[in-house]
């Protein structure tokens, strides 16, 4: 296993050098090959030019700049349980009848299933990359937030530029992976995907990633058994796999490559592995309870719940 995470003290940088920046940890050095930092060469180039800007907080930072986010929808199980648990959330009146249609038909209530689009191409939107934060900083609750979620997923990081590129390219493009936890605000997601523009301040207030990348070919031979859990305040909440990706990650880069280029720092999100949002598991967020989310062998996040905002930025 290979990662790499930036490495700093408390007001800012630790070492002369952007190189002297990178802390690389390994395991199972017999089958991986480790990036050393001995010199500026042996740190992969478009890595280089993505240092993070955002204040360190509580020793971590994030393990680059993204240039763009976008974040698909890649878990049938996912669409159906959290439609589900959205539906027994906000309409409980309906949620019995749609019990009582799976119970007969053995099926799932029909609005809960992906649409044909689904299967026929990768779904996804832009969320704000300049929002993204680091593992270990505080979220703050949003003033118009009635019921705040969390949401387990697997970022693809680019490290070479995409263009009509085949399903080989787009997997070699891969430099590496990290965990992505996309909060959103539910009570207003609704009313905003009904307008047909996608998610808005439901998701775009923040999200956040593991503070280390780890390399493309540490996680790719395992890409669809990965594991995880949801702990809050210390309790397993729920357990996550990666198994049941409708389309692969090289399918989806391949796809989003037709006719837009991409480029080395954009992050691509799977959506949320099966079980891994509160509206599949039961379990939302509340104010002062601490949040962490792990997806073994790439990362983890941890954050406090904090309370409302009581500052703003200043010109």
């Amino acid at each position: 296993m290979v990662k790499i995470r930036r490495r700093h003290g408390q007001s800012g940088w630790n070492g002369p050098s952007l190189v002297q920046r990178f802390e690389v940890a390994a395991e199972d050095d017999d089958r991986q090959s480790v990036w050393r930092v001995a010199g500026r060469d042996e740190v992969p180039d478009w890595l280089l030019s993505l240092e993070a800007s955002m204040p360190p907080a509580e020793g971590r930072q994030l393990p680059f700049a993204p240039r763009s986010f976008r974040d698909c929808m890649l878990f049938r199980q996912h669409w159906i349980d959290s439609s589900r648990g959205f539906t027994k959330r906000f309409l409980p009146r309906l949620f019995p009848l749609t019990q009582i249609y799976e119970a007969i038909t053995r099926h799932p209530f029909p609005a809960f299933t992906p649409s044909p689009l689904f299967e026929r191409q990768p779904l996804f939107y832009f969320g704000n990359h300049s929002t993204i934060i680091a593992s270990g900083t505080p979220i703050p609750w949003p003033r118009y937030a009635s019921v705040l979620d969390y949401e387990l997923e697997l970022g693809v990081v680019l490290s070479a530029p995409l263009l009509n590129a085949s399903v080989e390219d787009a997997r070699a493009a891969i430099g590496g992976f990290v965990l992505v936890n996309d909060l959103t605000c539910r009570n207003v997601q609704r009313a905003e995907m009904q307008t047909g523009l996608g998610p808005q301040k439901a998701k775009s207030f923040g999200s956040s990633m593991s503070d280390s990348l780890v390399t493309s070919e540490a996680i790719w031979p395992q890409i669809d058994r990965l594991t995880g859990r949801v702990e809050i305040n210390g309790d397993i909440v729920a357990e996550v796999s990666s198994v049941g990706m409708e389309h692969k990650i090289d399918e989806v880069l391949a796809y989003l490559s037709v006719d837009e280029p991409l480029y080395p720092g954009e992050l691509i999100a799977t959506g949320t592995l099966p079980g891994g949002s509160g509206m599949e598991n039961g379990r939302t967020l509340r104010v002062g309870d601490r949040l962490r989310l792990v997806l073994d062998g790439v990362g983890e996040v941890e954050h406090d719940i904090g309370p409302m905002r009581d500052d703003a930025l200043t010109a």
